[in-house]
């Protein structure tokens, strides 16, 4: 089983600009990238701020954008979506029976859970007590499947001042609930615009770069991040036997290839 990651669109209206970039032109070379080599894929994540501001126009040029994705596609939201919005331009995009944008999805001898820890006007991720209740909900019907987790949030603390202090506020009754199903397979999230991994409390875990721009790892610099034009990047997750591997792909990548050439062994001078 292939999932591919992607994550942090911030896509603006058209005709605008974001970090001198264009977010949709780097979401749309994000799809044109995998439709190219990773269309096999069984799914594609989308790991919210799929808008930068919540505007309607945003939100549907990334639906039309989405049109020619190849791949099935899931998406989830983040601190700087707008439900309402989202919901407005999908409004067959799966919820909850509160409204909130999560749902699961069992795949193979897995399932798949997907959270909206979207807190409207805040920075930082939330799981209120409704959600929490859905998600111990979907934990249990999950009985002897593993469980891969997807959230816009990380749940653990990276080390990295800048956007630990953003993080996910619920954490610990999340992991409460984890540790009580006890097969938690891999926790994939986006949020803090760089590629990392881990094991938080026994759960391998994994963020993701966005599609437009990053963020600089700064370890030691508390408050808000520092904004850089690093290479863009998705992750690719494969499955097998039991096995997670994830790899990450720089898609606007142009740099010179080199096959490999093995030197040539010299008999006379042996």
């Amino acid at each position: 089983m292939k999932i591919l990651h992607v994550s942090d669109l911030h896509i603006v209206p058209p005709g605008q600009r974001l970090f001198s970039l264009d977010p949709l032109a780097q979401f749309q070379a994000c799809i044109a990238h995998i439709n190219t080599h990773h269309a096999d894929a069984d799914l594609c994540v989308l790991t919210g701020d799929l808008a930068h501001a919540g505007a309607p126009e945003a939100y549907a040029a990334l639906a039309d954008s989405l049109k020619s994705l190849t791949v099935p596609y899931q998406l989830l939201l983040g601190n700087h979506d707008d439900r309402a919005g989202f919901l407005a331009q999908f409004p067959d995009a799966p919820t909850d029976q509160h409204g909130f944008v999560q749902s699961w999805l069992d795949m193979h001898d897995l399932r798949l859970i997907f959270l909206d820890t979207l807190e409207t006007g805040e920075i930082h991720g939330r799981l209120c007590e409704r959600r929490l209740q859905w998600l111990a909900e979907a934990l249990d019907g999950a009985r002897n499947r593993d469980v891969l987790l997807f959230t816009h949030h990380p749940l653990p603390d990276l080390q990295y001042p800048s956007m630990d202090w953003i993080g996910l506020r619920d954490k610990m009754a999340v992991l409460q609930l984890l540790q009580r199903h006890g097969r938690v397979r891999h926790l994939f999230s986006g949020h803090v615009h760089r590629a990392a991994s881990g094991i938080w409390q026994g759960m391998p875990f994994s963020t993701v770069p966005g599609t437009n721009h990053q963020h600089e790892l700064d370890l030691a610099t508390p408050g808000y991040a520092t904004t850089r034009l690093e290479p863009p990047a998705y992750a690719i997750a494969l499955f097998r036997d039991g096995d997670v591997v994830t790899h990450f792909h720089a898609f606007t990548d142009a740099s010179a290839r080199f096959p490999y050439h093995p030197p040539v062994h010299d008999a006379a001078a042996a």
